[in-house]
């Protein structure tokens, strides 16, 4: 991944954090890796873990930023998810939500939309 790119991303999940903070979510991990992927923040929502993706562009003449989010890219957060709560033998309610923001090319937020529960 290019700097500007890496730089974007970042920005990225530095809205998606305060979004996530200020509607009540505790940040427990961020940019969790392991052998199928990464995560971009694991957080508590009311006693729920949430594994959050967060995807980040400038404009959306190239797409949206939902439309990166493949079944190729579900597979790897599912496996990845579940890798987590095998190793921290975390037993309770967990999901996978999204969260998608579009910038605009003073890299201002235009847009941002949290997609709750990916694989249910």
């Amino acid at each position: 991944m290019n700097s500007a790119n890496l730089e974007i991303g970042q920005l990225g999940e530095r809205i998606a954090k305060k979004y996530l903070q200020d509607k009540g979510y505790r940040i427990m991990d961020e940019n969790y890796k392991n052998k199928y992927a990464e995560v971009d923040l694991i957080t508590d929502n009311k006693g729920i873990l949430v594994f959050v993706e967060v995807r980040t562009r400038i404009g959306e003449q190239f797409g949206a930023p939902e439309d990166s989010i493949n079944k190729n890219k579900m597979k790897k957060l599912i496996r990845n998810a579940e890798a987590y709560v095998a190793r921290t033998r975390y037993s309770k309610k967990y999901r996978i939500d999204a969260v998608c923001i579009v910038l605009n090319k003073e890299r201002k937020l235009s847009r941002i939309d949290h997609y709750e529960n990916l694989t249910g």
